[in-house]
């Protein structure tokens, strides 16, 4: 048996034949990640970096960082002389060198079991064939948001080839990407590091002006990494450090606990959202590269008093892929190009679209989070999962920016208040922070919240924002529940184009 949950239904069918045909939970999200670059691009791409929590069959949890470094010879100086205290969003400023696939590599070596080129497979095909343009893509082409892209060589080229926006249900072929996909397959991941694609992704970024060269991208290492963990009940609640936000998950429950609040989705989420509210402020702050920087984790998980805040970090687009098998194995796997689009740079030849990660980087000279040579920004990516006596208990994985602790927190609350799978992911959300072009101190919450949590947020003195029920910038989140009995359950958000399968199917023979 095995559960398997994702933001599209394409990337849910790869999974799970992999699974089906003799692999892991580890392939199985590796090939759905792999689908995501293709059926997703606004979120995901080659391009971008990742995050992973994998729980191994010997109880172990291992936390994958596969974000990207700044290049060797970043100017952090010169930068601020062209651009002032922040990047841009969109251009080659903002790129660093993206980790995904070498993520992808680091995750196979904690217990693969079919071969690489079949995991890239599915997502070959759905390149060179064509998909029908999701629901989510159709509406980020055409979003106000993204409209400095419009005429813009790339993003024409790609998602606007007639003049016009493409279509939901409008057949979307990538034959670059596909050709890109078919040469990783055979060449494998070194090839996008130290091989022809490396060298081409310098040369077309070095068109953009880069500071990131071909030995940049060469010396890039995954980093792995214990796990942030803490008690939250009967539940060992783990996430990613530092660089990644995933503290801030911790830092709520933790004020959860403290207070006694017996509701904090209900009539305590004024509360729950003052704690996130003030997480948001230490990260905004302090959170930065612990290889470059002194990040003090146990004061971030404490309760510091306020803090000064630069301008909110914005909400993202990511992809979130939660899996687990009847062998022990789960991934919470987080990938993303940060932004919608990225850095809105696609490479014609590969078809590769590259993230802006970069512009979580400050150019302030005092924030820990300053730009500097080989140095990884401040993260919004965070993947998550509990145990329940060393088993299994959620998994759990979410897009939304600087949004997705408080997702991730809403969704376990209420799975502990005795909500399902399905339920816990499709219950309106709450979020505080720039989630929907808001301040840092603005709540957007969904309308149909019960009105018991709205009164709540507004007696915490916070304005919230109305939105629509299920409105996908409150996260597109996948979930996977394991009872103690051993059952799964899965649910993907009602907010994507996503599906949810809990499959049954003859176990491999040692």
């Amino acid at each position: 048996m095995a559960a398997l949950a994702t933001p599209h239904a394409l990337a849910t069918d790869a999974g799970i034949a992999i699974l089906r045909g003799g692999g892991t939970a580890i392939d199985a999200a590796i090939a759905a990640a792999a689908v995501l670059t293709v059926v997703y691009p606004h979120n995901v791409a080659l391009g971008g970096d990742l995050f992973a929590l994998i729980r191994t069959p010997d109880g172990a949890v291992t936390c994958l960082n596969a974000s990207g470094w700044a290049g060797a010879a970043v100017d952090a100086a010169a930068l601020r002389a062209e651009h002032g205290d922040w990047l841009p969003a969109r251009g080659a400023a903002a790129v660093t060198v993206p980790g995904g696939v070498r993520g992808w590599e680091a995750m196979r070596r904690l217990g693969s079991r079919v071969s690489w080129s079949s995991t890239l497979c599915a997502a070959e095909t759905a390149a060179r064939d064509g998909v029908p343009v999701p629901a989510s893509l159709a509406t980020h082409i055409d979003d106000p948001e993204n409209c400095d892209l419009i005429g813009t060589v790339d993003f024409d080229r790609v998602f606007r080839p007639y003049g016009a926006p493409m279509r939901v249900g409008e057949l979307f072929r990538q034959p670059a990407l596909a050709d890109t996909l078919a040469t990783l397959r055979s060449e494998g991941p070194d090839e996008f590091y130290s091989g022809g694609l490396a060298q081409r992704a310098v040369g077309y970024l070095r068109t953009h002006q880069s500071w990131v060269t071909e030995g940049d991208f060469a010396d890039f290492q995954v980093e792995v990494v214990e796990p942030l963990q803490a008690e939250f009940g009967d539940l060992t609640v783990l996430t990613s450090p530092p660089n990644s936000q995933g503290f801030l998950l911790l830092h709520a429950l933790g004020a959860v606990h403290a207070s006694g609040l017996r509701d904090p989705v209900g009539d305590g989420m004024g509360q729950l959202l003052q704690a996130f509210h003030r997480g948001n402020g230490i990260r905004d702050s302090r959170l930065a590269d612990p290889r470059h920087a002194t990040v003090d984790v146990a004061a971030m998980l404490g309760n510091p008093g306020p803090v000064s805040r630069p301008p909110g970090v914005p909400r993202g687009d990511t992809v979130g892929i939660a899996v687990a098998d009847g062998e022990g194995y789960a991934v919470s796997l987080i990938q993303s190009v940060y932004h919608a689009f990225g850095s809105g740079l696609i490479d014609p030849i590969t078809g590769v679209l590259f993230h802006n990660r970069g512009c979580g980087f400050s150019l302030e000279p005092s924030s820990p989070n300053v730009i500097a040579p080989r140095k990884r920004p401040a993260h919004t990516l965070m993947p998550a999962m509990t145990l329940r006596q060393g088993k299994i208990g959620h998994v759990l994985s979410t897009m939304g920016g600087q949004g997705q602790p408080q997702i991730l927190g809403q969704i376990l609350l209420r799975a502990l208040g005795g909500a399902t799978a399905v339920e816990a992911v499709a219950a309106p959300r709450a979020i505080v922070g720039a989630q929907c072009g808001g301040g840092p101190d603005s709540v957007t919450v969904e309308a149909d919240l019960a009105p018991a949590a709205q009164a709540s947020i507004r007696a915490a003195g916070f304005t919230a924002t109305e939105v629509p029920p299920r409105t996908e910038a409150l996260g597109q989140a996948n979930v996977v529940f394991v009872d103690s009995a051993g059952s799964m359950t899965a649910a993907s958000d009602p907010r994507s184009d996503g599906a949810a399968v809990v499959a049954h199917y003859p176990r491999p023979q040692p």
